[in-house]
């Protein structure tokens, strides 16, 4: 099975601007991203995909490989599916380009999903023990398989009985068949998705499942220059 890894990068995101290029230890942010990946072992291709001169600049500079991509696009899933569309593979992983943390393990029990052949999209999720509240933490619930039955920004399920529960959060990383990723951008923005701001709901809301898969892994997004201020003091200590 060729496997391959795209990490979309965009440069105008609206809380932090040009993030992918920040320095964290003195590289910039996607070159940890590309290397942690790269280093895995796991891929026959690993491209960065941008809207950006100075990011397809600094990832050449690198040795990283790299494509630009319509910047007309409006989320990292179409980004990767440009990419792809005249690439031979059978699973891309889909990892975002703020992810420095990024782990080896997670991404193979990902990639091993597809052993089963009736897997065409998997994702991870991670046990949530605080901030449960916390919309910007997304929460999902799966059925007896392992599959998604819906994610939502608010607590999930509620706990009316106050019995002991385990809640989970998506970590969005995720792994596509080449068609079903193809298939997933050719759908019209659903009711759920613009509701919930959450792309991955526009999958269940046209009948696609999503294997979800336990991680010890928590995920570490920068989104923020805060964010990248806890990054810099989480890998000193």
């Amino acid at each position: 099975m060729k496997i391959i890894a795209v990490i979309p990068a965009r440069y105008d995101s609206s809380r932090f601007p040009g993030k992918p290029l920040a320095l964290l230890q003195g590289k910039y942010v996607i070159q940890h991203v590309f290397e942690k990946v790269q280093g895995s072992e796991l891929f026959d291709q690993v491209i960065v995909a941008t809207d950006n001169e100075q990011i397809f600049t600094a990832v050449k500079n690198f040795g990283g490989r790299v494509q630009m991509t319509d910047p007309r696009h409006k989320s990292g899933s179409d980004r990767v599916a440009e990419i792809c569309a005249d690439l031979d593979f059978d699973v891309v992983v889909n990892i975002q380009g703020d992810e420095p943390f990024i782990e080896k393990q997670p991404l193979n029990d990902l990639i091993k999903c597809f052993q089963d052949p009736t897997v065409e999209i998997a994702s991870l999720m991670h046990e949530l023990t605080e901030d449960i509240e916390n919309p910007n933490y997304v929460k999902v619930i799966t059925d007896l398989a392992g599959d998604a039955i819906y994610f939502s920004r608010s607590p999930l399920p509620h706990n009316f009985s106050y019995s002991p529960i385990i809640y989970y959060r998506h970590i969005g990383v995720y792994a596509f068949r080449k068609n079903a990723l193809l298939e997933f951008i050719s759908f019209p923005p659903a009711e759920l998705e613009q509701i919930e701001k959450l792309e991955q709901l526009r999958l269940l809301e046209n009948g696609k499942k999503i294997r979800m898969v336990k991680t010890a892994y928590s995920g570490f997004g920068i989104d923020t220059k805060a964010d990248l201020q806890k990054a810099e003091i989480f890998i000193n200590q």
